[in-house]
């Protein structure tokens, strides 16, 4: 999953980016308002975090123009403003939380991974395909008992597919949401397709998998 911090406080943007690396998210940073429209403007993102006061802008006049574009994304605000008035705006505007400073990053995490649950409509931290299980927080897959040992990107790759599932995901979107860049040359493109190639093979070791589809010059699709 990809993050962007809008943060002005550096040494707070550094912490949250390094705590989020750590679970395994991939992380941008935008100081200022005109850096977040910047990189929003070049990128798709599954999180983006808004700091309310920005050096250059309001974080809610930032909220409203990036999500008329960014539908998709999930939005928390994280301000040290304590008005009722500003988290109210914030929500109408979209903003799917509200994190008020100072914070735990853990449970900042935690907030993240249940808007997800909400988003995906997850009851737990287990999805299920065919005899597949995936554990999100242990990141494991599991074919009843037995354990899959995906390296981690495949994990990151069937997952983020799996979470998805029903929707045609292209290889440009894959490579930017597993890998933090886009696919611009062949050579990205058959990386995307030699991981998918490895994730395959495991499974099927275990049991069929033609719910993992290849959409013919799109990208793939897990079918449910």
């Amino acid at each position: 999953m990809k993050v962007l911090i809008i943060e002005d406080e550096k040494t707070l943007a550094h912490e949250m980016e390094a705590f989020l690396i750590k679970a395994f998210y991939l992380c941008d940073i935008a100081y200022s308002f005109q850096d977040a429209v910047k990189k929003i403007a070049l990128n798709t993102y599954d999180y983006i975090l808004i700091d309310l006061s920005l050096p250059d802008g309001n974080g809610l006049e930032l909220l409203k123009q990036t999500k008329k574009d960014n539908p998709d994304s999930i939005y928390i605000i994280i301000t040290a403003r304590t008005n009722l008035k500003d988290r109210v705006s914030g929500l109408d505007l979209g903003a799917d939380d509200y994190l008020a400073k100072p914070f735990y990053l853990l449970e900042l995490q935690s907030r993240m991974q249940a808007i997800a649950r909400r988003r995906f409509s997850i009851s737990q931290e287990l999805l299920s395909i065919g005899k597949f299980n995936i554990d999100l927080q242990k990141r494991l897959v599991l074919f009843e008992e037995a354990e899959i040992g995906l390296s981690r990107k495949e994990f990151d790759l069937f997952s983020y597919l799996l979470l998805h599932k029903n929707r045609v995901l292209t290889r440009a979107q894959l490579s930017e949401h597993i890998w933090g860049t886009f696919v611009n040359d062949d050579y990205d493109s058959n990386y995307i397709d030699a991981h998918i190639k490895n994730i395959r093979k495991k499974l099927n070791q275990w049991a069929d998998t033609e719910w993992l589809e290849t959409v013919r010059g799109v990208g793939y699709r897990i079918r449910k």
